[in-house]
Formats: structure tokens, sequence, C-alpha cells
């Protein structure tokens, strides 16, 4: 994952300071994560390269008459010097290759991989980055299993709410819808730090109504902004 560079200092105590004074109310302790990218899309990338290799092949297939003459005209030749089908193979699996090669340069782009991963895709992998990170440094790392993360993927523009066992029980996941919402509007009016200190002030909320706080649970978990 790439590190992020669009939160300011000011973010960071921004979001610090929501989620101290949201835990002050709950036995609940909020993570915050936030990163760039989730997964680099390279299998989309090449997906894409080879799909469009076979698109041109398909369409040598359709309209051989058309590529003939083409070929015919780079190479300067006589149609009846270049009439061998193992010449005519060989030309068209150099072409292949070149093309498969200059799109697969194309798609290393990462922007451009980005703009062609199915929404459903992106979404996918940002949960599975969101509940292996939850997994290392939230899941079960608490006395109550009141552990929760709020995580977000600027490139993709997706967040995830991952609660630990004993919120889980408690909160379906529908009611983080609040939260979810408030980040991303404040995400895509380039105010990240904001919409972090949204999210965790709604969460806060919620806990702080399901577990409240009390003289037994001390702060298990880091408090600040976490850039990846």
């Amino acid at each position: 994952m790439k590190k992020v560079n669009q939160l300011s200092q000011a973010d960071h105590k921004l979001v610090t300071a929501a989620v101290s004074e949201a835990e002050k109310a709950t036995d609940g302790e909020i993570v915050t994560i936030i990163t760039d990218i989730s997964d680099k899309y390279y299998d989309a990338g090449l997906q894409w390269a080879i799909g469009l290799t076979f698109l041109f092949l398909s369409s040598v297939a359709m309209f051989p008459a058309f590529y003939q003459s083409i070929i015919l005209s780079l190479f300067g030749v006589w149609e009846q010097d270049f009439t061998t089908a193992g010449e005519q193979m060989a030309v068209l699996f150099i072409v292949c290759v070149v093309l498969f090669l200059v799109l697969s340069y194309v798609f290393t782009w990462t922007p451009l991989r980005i703009f062609l991963t199915p929404k459903s895709t992106k979404q996918r992998r940002v949960r599975r980055q969101a509940i292996a990170l939850f997994r290392v440094g939230a899941e079960r790392k608490t006395l109550g299993l009141t552990g929760i993360l709020i995580y977000l993927s600027l490139k993709e523009h997706r967040a995830e709410i991952i609660a630990d066992e004993a919120i889980a029980q408690k909160v379906s996941p529908e009611i983080w819808g609040e939260a979810m919402v408030a980040l991303i509007d404040e995400v895509r009016a380039g105010r990240p730090g904001e919409g972090m200190a949204a999210a965790v002030r709604h969460v806060g909320a919620v806990l702080a109504e399901h577990f409240p706080k009390t003289d037994k649970n001390p702060n298990e978990l880091p408090d600040r902004l976490i850039e990846l």
C-alpha cells in the first residue's frame, strides 16, 4: 500500500482528539486507519491486456482480407510473394506479442487500472484489506472484545467499519450507515481528516449506547490516526 500524503498534522490532531473524546463515554476502542490504495490491481491490468489481444485476434478472424492488405502495405510486398500460411501466422504472432506488451505497459498506469477495475472488485479488495488489518491490530485485542476499525481507502473511494465480536453481537452493520455517509461526504469534499473525525463521533455515540464507560476497561488500542 502507498503512503498517504493528503493529511496534515492538523488532521491527525483532529482525528486523535475525536477518538479520545468518543472513548470517554464508552468501553469501546476505536482504531482509525487511512491508506492511499488497498490493492495494486495488477491482475485487472493483465486481464484487460489479454482480453484486448484476443479481441484483436477475433477481428482478424472476422476480417482477414482487411488485415492482410495492411500487412502487405507495411511490408511493401505483392500478395503472391506473401501467401503461405506460415508467413502470415508468423506475422500475426509477432503483432499479437507486440500488442500485448504495449497494452501491458499502458496498464502499468495505476489510475487507469483502478478506473477499469469493476466496482464490485474494488469493494471486495478494500473490505478484505480492512479485515486483514483489523485482525492484526484490533480483533481480540481488548478485554471486552470491543475493538472497532474505521478504514478508509482513498483511491477506491471506499470505507469499511469492522467490529469485534462483542460489538457485532449487539450492533447490526446497518447501524454504521450514518458514520459511513458522514465519512464519504467529507472525503469527496477533499477533507478526509474531518471525515474520519465525523465517523468517529457517530461510531462513538453508538458504542456509548451499547457499551457505556466503566472503571474496569483501560485504553488498550491507539487513539491516533494510522496512515499506511
